[in-house]
């Protein structure tokens, strides 16, 4: 290519990159500040997306997720958009390192969470079932997110239904949670066998696995982004030296 050309496909590619990573900023700071509505003014963020929106808050913590998610890409596109505008080397190998951690990153937890997947299972059991015991028809707030997450989701407990044997709610109603029972009363041991109703995370899983091709064409896209704009931040990294 002519010295014209190289310059022309360099300034192109460099108000893409500025572009791309302006977007970047925006969303990133569009998430840190409805992060920080919810962890200010929740009550308002729960008057909007209702009762749903509270149990989803309660497990996990949308707040934190939104703020640090939020935080990320705002330093992810100031690095990227700042340093393209600046020519600056130093921002855009800072870029390039910061995406290349994230990517490495997401590659080893989707390989953790294939390979592990009967270990997470495990360490849920020993985790959640003893909290389904006792706190399950006690704690208010506990109760409600379970009553929405078997109702929503048709299933019962994190295993099944004996995941309620010798607990709190047992004991005190003397059956099982009616989501159990595919939402049949009186909830007992002959009936919840019966209807065999699944546990929650073998549920979630299986909504998963028949989602896979969304949700890998979803993260092959992320990947893709990602390992464009690595590409895209070496390529101005490296012709800033022939400049």
């Amino acid at each position: 290519l002519s010295p014209g050309a190289k310059m022309g496909c360099f300034t192109f590619i460099k108000v893409m990159m500025i572009l791309f990573n302006l977007a970047i900023f925006l969303s990133g700071g569009t998430l840190l500040g409805v992060g920080i509505w919810v962890k200010v003014d929740g009550e308002s963020f729960l008057k909007i997306f209702g009762t749903l929106s509270s149990s989803i808050l309660q497990v996990v913590n949308v707040a934190y997720l939104l703020i640090v998610i939020g935080a990320i890409l705002l330093v992810i596109g100031f690095l990227g958009c700042y340093g393209a505008q600046k020519e600056s080397k130093c921002l855009l190998m800072m870029f390039f390192s910061v995406v290349l951690i994230i990517f490495i990153a997401e590659v080893a937890a989707a390989v953790v969470a294939l390979v592990f997947t009967g270990l997470a299972e495990t360490l849920l059991t020993g985790l959640v079932t003893p909290l389904l015991k006792e706190k399950y028809g006690v704690d208010e707030t506990f109760t409600q997110i379970w009553n929405v997450t078997m109702t929503e989701v048709h299933c019962c407990g994190l295993n099944n239904y004996t995941d309620f044997n010798n607990s709190y709610f047992y004991d005190t109603h003397h059956g099982y949670p009616r989501q159990c029972c595919d939402m049949q009363e009186p909830c007992n041991s002959t009936v919840a066998a019966e209807m065999a109703v699944q546990g929650c995370f073998k549920q979630i899983l299986e909504e998963i696995r028949t989602n896979a091709g969304v949700a890998g064409g979803v993260a092959a896209g992320i990947a893709a982004l990602e390992i464009a704009a690595m590409a895209v931040s070496m390529y101005l990294y490296c012709q800033l030296d022939e400049k």
